[in-house]
């Protein structure tokens, strides 16, 4: 039988898809490798959501297309964002690939496979309407967490972001699929469930435009053995008090929100079609804190958006320093082809990627102080994994997301396992990671 392996590129989402395509390999019979550069077919599951990634892609293809050429795998399938995106490049610009796959043909990746193992040339781009987000899944995270895609695609169109051209109008998964899903991954030994979706405040929301993530939640709260779920991707004015309710009411949501801004400038946020301005981002914050007491904050924000003044990046950094979120990540702006922002006049990358250092400086400083007033106290950590060369075990706190956030390091003197649940004291720090001993 054929060995087939996959690369998949990006963010979570399209890890949901990329699992989606490995169950129905693995039910077809295909043997399934972690050691893509053995195998006789190599799907790479692309992004294309800014530069860095379509480059990321792009080497990942022209690596697998030297070891065909070197006849060590045989065919390659791209898949995914750039597929999407970029179909008609790809496939002239790549010969090298059997098969370029839009998402809307993620179903028929078994089909596919066998299609290139033929020697048959594959390329496929139906409409988006044909993109499946249920189905069995073949989990590639660890046993003890999983994310869970309660949607995909996003109606915000925001003028710096490829997303909507790419993925679509928001589509919401049915929730008692999601919840079925859910208690599957559960009852598989899942502890953890991470809540993904171009913009999941938005979950349910298509009919009427009121919002059903506070209903789901109470519902997968409800599920036995699980312990704890997490909100990544909650935009800012979707934020509801409703929401904020069921978070501080029910112990097995994580107080922790991930709830991307972008910027703080009014002025910017207009030109990139997004609602708010520096004075209601700050009443949003505070009314977050004072309903989740102890609540962990996670943003991100972007530096050198073609309109952005000497004035809008200063206010940016008050923000910040008012703010002060507990955790905060920055990107230079990248222009991508097809939106509003790309016609605008452009800064120079040089200023861009200076500003982007200087709020990062700006966040390491607060995130220091946050780090530091966490020694001393015990928190509860979920164990993820040992490390041989600082020869302790490390995982992640209520206030860490698995692949952004800092870890925690421990020594014990008792046998713990992945996925265990333990306590641990603080004693020291090291940049964005914490150091305990179990208690």
């Amino acid at each position: 039988m054929s060995k087939i392996g996959m690369v998949s590129l990006g963010c979570p989402k399209n890890q949901m898809d990329a699992e989606l395509m490995l169950a129905k390999l693995h039910d077809a019979g295909f043997a399934l490798t972690t050691e893509s550069g053995l195998a006789d077919v190599v799907i790479v599951n692309t992004c294309g959501f800014i530069e860095d990634a379509k480059q990321e892609a792009i080497e990942n293809i022209l690596e697998f297309a030297q070891l065909k050429k070197e006849g060590q795998i045989k065919k390659i399938i791209v898949t995914g964002c750039l597929a999407q995106r970029y179909k008609e490049e790809l496939c002239r610009e790549l010969p090298e690939c059997d098969a370029v796959l839009g998402l809307g043909a993620n179903d028929d990746i078994v089909s596919v496979v066998r299609d290139v193992l033929a020697d048959r040339t594959v390329e496929r781009f139906p409409d988006l309407s044909c993109w499946n987000l249920d189905g069995d899944r073949l989990q590639t995270t660890p046993d003890f967490y999983a994310y869970l895609r309660v949607g995909d695609g996003c109606n915000n169109c925001c003028t710096y972001c490829a997303i909507p051209h790419i993925r679509g109008r928001l589509r919401s998964r049915d929730m008692d699929a999601v919840v079925k899903e859910a208690q599957t991954l559960v009852e598989n030994g899942v502890k953890e469930l991470v809540l993904v979706a171009q913009d999941t405040t938005l979950y349910g929301a298509e009919t009427d435009g009121v919002s059903k993530l506070p209903l789901l939640l109470s519902r997968l709260c409800a599920i036995d053995g699980l312990h704890w779920i997490r909100l990544l991707y909650c935009y800012p004015e979707h934020i509801t008090d409703e929401l904020l309710d069921v978070m501080a009411r029910e112990e097995k949501i994580v107080k922790y929100l991930d709830v991307p801004i972008q910027h703080a400038s009014g002025s910017v946020l207009k030109a990139m079609n997004r609602p708010g301005d520096r004075a209601s981002l700050t009443a949003l914050i505070h009314k977050i804190r004072a309903r989740v007491p102890g609540v962990v904050l996670r943003t991100t924000v972007m530096t050198g958006f073609p309109t952005e003044t000497e004035e809008d990046f200063e206010q940016l950094c008050e923000f910040i320093k008012e703010v002060r979120f507990e955790r905060l990540g920055c990107f230079a702006y990248s222009a991508e082809e097809g939106t509003v922002a790309a016609t605008m006049k452009q800064m120079p990358q040089k200023v861009r990627q200076k500003r982007r250092d200087i709020v990062m400086e700006l966040q390491t400083r607060i995130a220091e102080e946050y780090q530091a007033a966490q020694v001393g106290k015990t928190v509860e950590v979920l164990v993820e994994s040992f490390d041989r060369y600082a020869e302790c075990w490390f995982g992640r706190t209520a206030g860490d997301a698995p692949d952004i956030d800092g870890k925690v390091f421990f020594t014990t003197k008792e046998r713990v396992a992945p996925g265990d649940l333990v306590q641990v004291k603080i004693t020291e720090y090291m940049d964005w990671d914490l150091v305990g001993e179990r208690v």
